[in-house]
């Protein structure tokens, strides 16, 4: 098994191609041969059994007149239809106690028995009346012999013997089939070129694979097998198949790049959100070391600085461990139970109205209808918490009195909460990044006059597919911004 595997595929198929036709041509050329002997010898048959029907109710000395027949002596005008049918055939006769009395041949060679005969005696003659059948003589001819009884007058249990040589049959037998091995030879060596041939063609197409593949383990990755075949076929399936997994393996190289970068920015922007109240707390602290706060009201600054920073900093690490958890998938980060979300847009309302009792605010069914239910199954406080964002956010980013809506209820099985407002609105690239981590729309806020950390929108749309939804924005510059929470709706 071991040398197999060290032979080419293509010299694999031809050998089993060329063993299979060589045996076939074999089992052909056996059929082929008795086909063609069986006919030969049942002709022989025929000849001895209508000359023995014959020959056996004449005794011996009325055969010699047949004999010299057979060789142009002279014999009775009515033998010439007889001599046709035992031409070259040799009788004899058998005595009771196994001893040849008589032995002729009849045929144009003359009357002495053929020196290739077989011994005719008692064991021959014991087949007496069961039909033709053979037997090799010494010098490894082959004859066709009947025995029938002696049907003459004295006969007395004299048996005769009637032999036929098959050597010119089996001479036109070996001829075909000497001529059937020579045409079969000849055959396997022109199928074994035209298979050589035929099999470099056939596989070219695994060849044009191997060579793609080498070139892509040589550092081009873009490169694809060409279209060397059909798909139906096995060469096209296995180039369609490999093409496939090329383009995933360049989907997911592609897809690790981008999260390793997503990674490093989002390392990179969390130690600048961290450095910052860090600084703020060391900055304080290095500030009380060196003295430089004498007076009671300048250390109660400085501490309401570092309590303010700390808290800051104690929430950003919630924030970036709750992101975590939900990158993780962690199942104990939610706790699912039946709810309706109209509870949670009623509640938001009334924290607008709490934020900003000038603001006009209503509550509406989604896209400004009716108010509807919408039952879900998810955690209540963490779409409390996304919500309250949603509201929040619209408070921050639109000025005073801009009116507020929130919409809630069910479309197209999914429970929906709207949040809109008619702010400024978003631009496209604005609207496509808001919901990345530590991005901020408004790059002008600063934190210190309270802007966050670019967490808030990641963190709740996080909360929201976690759940088996999703948090969508459509935006409009100088229209507003509609912030819109769709979760599957559960059956009631």
């Amino acid at each position: 098994m071991t040398v197999l595997r060290r032979v080419p595929l293509s010299a694999r198929l031809l050998v089993i191609t060329l063993v299979l036709l060589a045996v076939g041509l074999v089992a052909t050329t056996a059929v082929v041969v008795a086909s063609l002997r069986g006919p030969l010898v049942n002709r022989v048959d025929g000849r001895l059994r209508a000359g023995g029907e014959l020959l056996s109710r004449f005794p011996p000395q009325a055969l010699d007149a047949v004999g010299r027949a057979a060789v142009g002596q002279g014999a009775p005008a009515n033998s010439s239809g007889l001599l046709d049918l035992v031409t070259d055939t040799h009788i004899t006769y058998v005595s009771p106690d196994g001893g040849q009395e008589r032995m002729f041949r009849l045929g144009t060679a003359g009357t002495a028995p053929d020196p290739g005969l077989p011994d005719l005696g008692a064991s021959t003659a014991a087949r007496s009346g069961q039909g033709p059948f053979d037997i090799e003589s010494d010098t490894g001819t082959t004859w066709r012999v009947l025995v029938l009884p002696a049907r003459y007058s004295g006969a007395d249990g004299v048996v005769v013997v009637f032999a036929a040589s098959l050597a010119d049959v089996d001479a036109v037998v070996g001829r075909v089939r000497t001529n059937c091995y020579l045409i079969g030879s000849a055959l396997l060596v022109l199928l074994s070129l035209l298979g050589f041939f035929a099999l470099r063609a056939g596989l070219r197409p695994l060849r044009q694979v191997e060579a793609t593949s080498a070139a892509i383990a040589a550092g081009e990755p873009g490169r694809r097998v060409p279209d060397i075949a059909a798909p139906s076929t096995e060469v096209g399936s296995l180039a369609a198949t490999m093409n496939g997994m090329l383009d995933r393996l360049d989907e997911a190289a592609a897809a690790r790049a981008e999260s390793e970068a997503r990674t490093r920015r989002f390392v990179a922007d969390a130690s600048h959100e961290l450095r910052t109240p860090l600084a703020g707390i060391s900055g304080s602290t290095e500030l009380y070391r060196m003295g430089a706060l004498p007076e009671r009201a300048d250390v109660d600054r400085t501490m309401d600085r570092i309590e303010r920073e700390s808290r800051r900093l104690e929430r950003l690490v919630d924030d970036l461990l709750l992101l975590a958890r939900f990158d993780d998938a962690d199942p104990t980060a939610l706790r699912m139970e039946p709810m309706d979300l109209r509870a949670v847009a009623v509640d938001a309302l009334h924290d607008l109205r709490a934020l900003d009792p000038t603001r006009p605010v209503e509550l509406t069914g989604p896209g400004g209808g009716p108010v509807g239910p919408a039952p879900v199954l998810g955690d209540e406080a963490r779409l409390r918490q996304v919500v309250t964002n949603l509201v929040g956010n619209a408070v921050r980013h639109t000025p005073a009195a801009t009116a507020v809506r929130v919409g809630v209820g069910t479309v197209d099985g999914r429970a929906v909460v709207e949040v809109a407002d008619e702010g400024p609105g978003l631009t496209p690239e604005q609207a496509e990044r808001v919901f990345e981590r530590f991005y901020r729309a408004d790059a002008s806020r600063t934190r210190a006059d309270g802007g966050g950390a670019g967490l808030g929108l990641a963190i709740a749309r996080s909360l929201v597919v976690a759940q088996g939804g999703d948090l969508l924005v459509t935006a409009t510059p100088g229209a507003g911004a509609v912030f819109t929470m769709a979760l599957p709706a559960r059956p009631v």
